[in-house]
Parts: C-alpha cells; structure tokens; sequence
C-alpha cells in the first residue's frame, strides 16, 4: 500500500503526549514515528535502555506507552526484548497465545554504540524476530552530554570541552550502521525526520515485518546537547540529510540501496552553523576542521554510492 501521511496520522497514538521530553526532542518522534508503522491489528512488546527516553516516558504509575513495556538496564535492553520474543514463540508453539505481537527494542547511542554493543551483537547473531531502534542524539545527554563513541569529531561534549588544549572530540564517529550490517542480518536502515516522514514509515515498516532480526539508525537531534533553537528540529535533520552528514539507505539481505541522493550537495558548514556545540569551528584560525570534518564526509558518501551502485 503506498503511503500516505493522513492515512498514518489519523492511527490512534502508541505513545502519547503528557511525557517529559524536552521540547525539540527527537526520541520521541522517533518512537512515534516506528509504532506508527504497525499494522493496526498488530501489537508490540517494547523495550527501553535505562536513556533519556526511559526517564521521560515513564514515570510510576505515569507513562506514555499504550503499548506492553519493559524498562532494562542500560546495557541490556536488546536481551531483555530478544528474551520476550523467545517466550512469546514459545507460547505460540504451545497454543497458549493467539496474537500477534511484534518485538521492539529502542536505545540511545550511549546504551547502543557502546554500553550495549554486545548485547545488541548477540541478539541480532542469535537470530531473533525482532527489532533494535537506536535513536542517536550523539553522546550521553541523560547524564550531563558527557562523549559517546556516536559523538562527531570536534563537538564539543562536556568530557571534551573547547578550550586551549582540545578542540572538542578527537575521535570520528563510528559507523554503527556498517558492523551491523557485518552481522549479515535481514534488514538494515538508516534514516531521520525528513519532509513527511515517508522514509521513516516506510522503513520502520519493513524493518518490523521482516523476519528476523533488524536494526534501524534513526538520527535523533537533543536541543540541550547539540545547542540549537527546539523549532528547527526539521531542518537540522534536513540539512543531515543535504549535506550527506546522515545519508538515507537501506540493506536488505545484504543489498545496498540508497534510498535519497541530493541533486546539490550542500557543504558542511550549512549544517553545523545551526549547532552551538560546533561554534568553535567558525572563529578565526579554525577553517581547518571545517576542511577536516568535509573530506571526511566525502569521502564516506562516495564510499556509500559505491556500495549502493
């Protein structure tokens, strides 16, 4: 069925207003972009690393999930779901369950490029009918924007502060997206908020009723760690997108598919001057990690077209 932003939108909420979120946030968009994606007759079994999102959403005997929840540990949310999901099948071979439910793990870059790496790698390797969402807002925000391997080179982050000695972060980004795809699993996607939300939806779709396992990259910007206006949500997710910050694609059985090329490639800078946490990057004398940060993108998109081509 082709899609249509009505049609979705008009689909009762499975998690709802009332939470804790900062206005401008992206994790819960991401989460009500992705349950937005179930079938209406479908229902979900959801978890959460111990995140930003988990002690916003919800707070005994308050929450905003209209869907059965499982708070984990940090570093343990894609065992927990993956443990459901072996409970589940296991009643369904027994005769003990009628319905359908689907299986939903969601974790920041903190509980998921690093804390939970091993987790999430054993999950996806055992094979289970699941889901893994990392929402990446770049570093540790729930416990004071402290450096994630997720955070980008230069940002400033507060175990990287801008200042006589560093410049922000020295590492790159690590390129989560690609070791999962190196687990040779079904289905891989990568993408953000963008326009109407159709890739996105269309994504989360085929990522919850693929079988087996799958994981979705969802770049989900924090207001308060990156340091920009709440309103311009959107157009810093655009701009990930136009500059190829954040490049669209998918795998699908180990098939690269790009799935957005911008026809003018926008430069780096459009993107980071939006963001207090680069500010440093456009004083006098600083042209060069400007000239570092671009190369470095280049690079990767030509890399990714390649493997898309």
């Amino acid at each position: 069925m082709a899609y249509n932003l009505k049609v979705e939108a008009a689909k009762p909420e499975r998690f709802v207003g009332g939470h804790r979120l900062c206005a401008g946030c992206g994790a819960g968009v991401a989460v009500r972009g992705v349950l937005r994606a179930l079938d209406e007759s479908d229902r979900s079994c959801c978890g959460a690393a111990t995140s930003c999102l988990e002690v916003s959403s919800f707070l005994y005997p308050f929450t905003a999930w209209q869907e059965s929840f499982v708070h984990s540990a940090f570093e343990n949310v894609a065992a927990s779901i993956s443990g459901a999901e072996a409970t589940y099948k296991a009643l369904k071979r027994k005769g003990r369950m009628d319905e359908t439910y689907k299986f939903i793990a969601f974790g920041g870059d903190g509980g998921t490029y690093d804390i939970g790496l091993q987790s999430l790698s054993g999950a996806m390797e055992r094979g289970h009918d699941m889901v893994y969402v990392c929402y990446d807002n770049e570093a540790y925000m729930n416990t004071g924007i402290q450096r994630s391997s997720s955070s980008p080179k230069f940002s400033e982050v507060s175990t990287a502060p801008v200042g006589s000695v560093l410049p922000g972060k020295q590492q790159r980004k690590k390129d989560l997206t690609a070791i999962m795809v190196a687990h040779n699993i079904p289905y891989v996607a990568q993408t953000t908020f963008t326009k109407n939300f159709k890739d996105l939806h269309e994504k989360s779709h085929r990522a919850i009723y693929t079988p087996g396992p799958a994981f979705m990259n969802i770049l989900a910007p924090c207001p308060r760690g990156w340091r920009y206006d709440p309103a311009e949500l959107m157009t810093i997710c655009n701009l990930a997108v136009e500059t190829c910050v954040w490049p669209l694609y998918e795998v699908i059985e180990g098939q690269w598919k790009l799935s957005y090329e911008p026809k003018n490639k926008l430069p780096i800078e459009d993107y980071l001057r939006l963001q207090g946490r680069f500010s440093h990057m456009f004083k006098p004398g600083a042209e060069w990690m400007i000239e570092d940060v671009q190369n470095a993108i280049d690079q990767k998109w030509e890399a990714l077209l390649k493997k898309c081509k």
